[in-house]
């Protein structure tokens, strides 16, 4: 099935997540993994990895064995349920009660769970309610009323020593001082609530919220203090407001370890409950977890599995203190390629308390899709008779494989798309990228499949922290630094795109969002994932007619390094900044010179500077190449097997040739295999012979670069491109 593409292991019987929980599938138990201390999952990567998928892939596997919630941290109703009675409720607390209420109705072993412990305090910041009337907080208090007690369930009974916290006490109490006019947040309607609160509970009962809420800041051990206190924190708004929600967390984690700890829970509960938080790095999410994770470092301990998503590789910036990077320590990872889960215990010792969070989280990589399963992912969907020999299929495949780059998501759109399309003669992998795509119903229009991955992994997976002005242009933004290298680069593009812009946006900013955003980075290209990378490079060519966008940026940044914004040390060149992508100025303006219809100048330049210096021009060459192909014809095969006559001696027609095989092993975007690899032997090998000095050095170019071509490795190796090297 689409929703385990990937993830069958982690979802076996035997798997991950059946070890976590404590039982398969199927529901035969499983001896726990971890505990009873336990670490925080984070399954991290970028936008269409799959975290969501695989997410909703537990609850539905796992959800008829064990309590299983799934909790959307991006839903808008949590805070627009909030904004009716904004100092009663928020964001996080509607969450939480919608956690309760469905945990309060479970069908599974053991039965329904109660949340006395969490009513308790949800009462109290029920007073917050608009007017303060004993009205307004007696129907406020009436939403939570399914949570203190038990409801019958299979022949259970209800109540046990929470029997006092019920609906008609509360409502007969606050009855005894209606009539009267109180401030918001009273604390006559206060006091009287935490009075119905302790008035007929069992001392169990009494002992247990002394407990909890006894240990709230400031209570000193009393609990009617700690609620006070809980109440008065909550309506006081920031960070006040978010140690009481955090605090709020805490207590329903407690209500469920009492639930499996009881006497009859411990026969009747199995497994161990978890709550998966999609989209956790937005702040809803991002608050839960710094509570979790903060009362874990402190010491709380409950059987609640939580497991969040983390676009970023290191799983956040919050569970990481403020630290610079070269000073953080990573928290312990779990690759599920190679093999089973890693030990994870918590650091112990003087400094465990003031532990970075990060201490207490267990990194899931997210990962790539295989060779086998890319194939069989597209094969499934075919729609058509494969033509004799299967070419055709074979080439699609590898389309699908080098655009996706491994990427669940994004594989599953494009083979989708690919389902019935026939690669034109010679093409590129971006022409994919304008084949029709209906997702959903026959009565939905169909759309490029490259619109779709645009809308679904950026426009839908904007930053967390892009300010709200720069939305707007934010993919038209990405687009245009497709053609880029390094942040110098970059910013000559962002001055030109953002000119008129009050607010705008520099390089360095645009990499950190990238980075927030889980998008791999790169030393040689800005847009550091090579399938994002070449879908915008599509857009790019697409934006105005005849590529008029595309030609344009790469004649701007090819005229910025050539002019005196580009003087400096490496300006004649002389080896450039190790922060830059290129050896020389000269290199990098020639790059954007070669696809901005500068073919034969960049000939020229590479045979006049050949002599003398083979091994520094074997760099520069593969620099220059290492450039996207535009739309239109492509004539490059032709002219590197010298089909196509070019004018000159033999020294410039041979680099002629030798460049066009370069570009074409370089750009990654069409199979090259042993056809190229034979070219650039001979090619290089006919360099060699030819009277210039150094020539002879190239005959060992010729065997290290036809054994990479017909390896289908690339020449130039980089972060982006060295991944389709290893995916064949």
């Amino acid at each position: 099935m689409c929703e385990d593409l990937g993830f069958e292991k982690l979802l076996s019987e035997e798997g991950f997540f059946a070890r976590l929980l404590g039982r398969s599938p199927s529901g035969a138990g499983r001896e726990l993994l971890y505990g009873p201390d336990l670490p925080v999952v984070l399954l991290t990567g970028g936008p269409g990895m799959g975290k969501g998928r695989l997410l909703r892939a537990v609850r539905d596997r796992f959800a008829t064995q064990v309590p299983v919630i799934y909790l959307h941290c991006g839903l808008a109703r949590y805070e627009e349920h909030a904004q009716s009675e904004p100092g009663a409720r928020s964001a996080t607390t509607e969450a939480l009660v919608e956690v309760a209420q469905l945990l309060s109705s479970w069908q599974g072993t053991g039965g329904p769970f109660a949340f006395p412990r969490l009513f308790a305090g949800l009462a109290m910041i029920a007073t917050g309610a608009t007017g303060g009337t004993p009205e307004a907080v007696t129907t406020e208090v009436e939403r939570y009323e399914q949570l203190p007690q038990k409801r019958r369930f299979r022949g259970l009974g209800a109540g046990d020593f929470w029997r006092g916290v019920l609906r008609g006490s509360i409502r007969n109490l606050l009855g005894a001082v209606s009539g009267q006019i109180f401030d918001p947040y009273s604390a006559a309607v206060g006091n009287a609530l935490v009075e119905a609160l302790f008035e007929r509970l069992a001392p169990r009962g009494e002992a247990e919220l002394e407990r909890i809420y006894g240990a709230y800041p400031g209570a000193a051990g009393q609990p009617k203090f700690g609620l006070r206190n809980l109440a008065a924190d909550f309506q006081a708004g920031g960070e006040d407001r978010e140690l009481a929600e955090g605090f709020l967390f805490r207590v329903l984690r407690e209500d469920l370890e009492a639930a499996y700890a009881s006497t009859s829970g411990w026969l009747r509960r199995v497994g161990r409950p978890a709550l998966l938080l999609d989209q956790a790095e937005l702040p809803l999410g991002e608050q839960l977890l710094r509570a979790v994770l903060t009362d874990r470092r402190g010491g709380q301990r409950d059987r609640v599995v939580i497991v969040g998503t983390a676009r970023r590789a290191d799983g956040g910036a919050f569970l990481h203190g403020g630290l610079p990077s070269q000073d953080v320590v990573p928290p312990v990872e779990f690759r599920p390629a190679d093999g089973g889960p890693p030990d994870w215990t918590r650091r112990t010792g003087a400094d465990a308390d003031h532990a970075s969070l990060a201490d207490g989280v267990l990194l899931l990589r997210m990962p790539l899709l295989g060779g086998d399963q890319l194939r069989h992912e597209t094969e499934r969907r075919q729609r058509r008779a494969e033509p004799e020999g299967g070419a055709n299929r074979r080439r699609i495949d590898a389309a699908v494989a080098r655009l996706s780059g491994g990427r669940p998501h994004t594989a599953i759109r494009l083979a989708a798309a690919v389902a019935a399309f026939r690669m034109p003669a010679d093409a590129n992998d971006r022409d994919i990228l304008d084949a029709p795509l209906r997702i959903s119903g026959d009565g939905d229009p169909e759309q490029p499949v490259a619109d779709v991955l645009l809308r679904e992994l950026v426009l839908e997976q904007l930053p967390v922290r892009l300010p709200s002005e720069h939305h707007d242009q934010w993919l038209d933004l990405l687009a245009h630094l497709s053609v880029a290298h390094d942040e110098e680069c970059a910013d000559v593009l962002l001055r030109h795109h953002q000119s008129g812009r009050v607010h705008r946006l520099t390089a360095r900013h645009v990499s950190q969002l990238l980075r927030d955003t889980g998008w791999p980075g790169c030393q040689r290209h800005f847009i550091g994932d090579f399938g994002l990378r070449q879908v915008l490079l599509h857009r790019l060519y697409g934006l105005r007619p005849a590529g008029a966008a595309w030609y344009a940026d790469h004649h701007l940044l090819r005229d910025h390094y050539a002019g005196p914004a580009a003087a400096g040390p490496a300006a004649a060149g002389e080896a450039a900044p190790g922060d830059r992508a290129f050896r020389s100025v000269t290199a990098h303006r020639m790059n954007h010179h070669l696809v901005s219809g500068g073919v034969d100048d960049v000939v020229s330049h590479l045979a006049a500077t050949l002599p003398g210096r083979p091994r520094e021009w074997c760099a520069e060459l593969l620099e220059i190449a290492q450039a996207p192909y535009p739309g239109g014809v492509d004539a490059r095969r032709e002219r590197a097997q010298g089909l196509v006559a070019v004018d000159g001696p033999a020294l410039r027609r041979t680099v002629d040739q030798l460049l066009h095989a370069v570009w074409l092993c370089e750009e990654r975007t069409r199979p090259t295999g042993k056809e190229m690899a034979r070219t650039l032997d001979k090619l290089l090998e006919r360099l060699s012979i030819m009277e210039f000095d150094g020539a002879g050095q190239l005959s060992q170019t010729a065997t290290d670069w036809s054994g990479l071509a017909e390896n289908d490795q690339p020449l130039l190796r980089c972060t982006c491109t060295e991944q389709l090297g290893r995916r064949r």
